[in-house]
């Protein structure tokens, strides 16, 4: 038994550890989707950073990537940007492939 025990352990551990790595891509995807809207709507570095705590925050609203894409895009659109929905998620996209490289610490 005792080695069922050690394979279980190490596969909740395992778990856990991809838990806390998705986690930690999602929320600087997020911070890095927030500065890119920011700086799309013409926010200086503090209010962009600002902006990109509100749309870290946002993602808690609901599962999936649905909240933060229409925060995203309803911000972009009341700034007058024409910006699409497709955009939005070829960005998010983009920014998760880089969230997760520096998180890996590849960059």
């Amino acid at each position: 038994m005792s080695g069922i025990n050690e394979r279980r352990n190490a596969m909740n551990t395992r778990l856990a550890a991809d838990s806390e790595f998705k986690f930690k891509v999602q929320s600087l995807r997020n911070r890095l989707l927030g500065q890119w809207a920011g700086g799309l709507m013409g926010m200086g570095a503090d209010a962009a950073n600002d902006y990109a705590k509100s749309v870290v925050v946002a993602d808690f609203e609901e599962a999936g990537d649905d909240d933060v894409l229409r925060k995203v895009w309803a911000d972009l659109a009341a700034h007058g940007l024409t910006t699409g929905e497709a955009e939005v998620r070829a960005e998010m996209d983009r920014l998760l492939n880089v969230a997760g490289d520096q998180v890996a610490g590849l960059e």
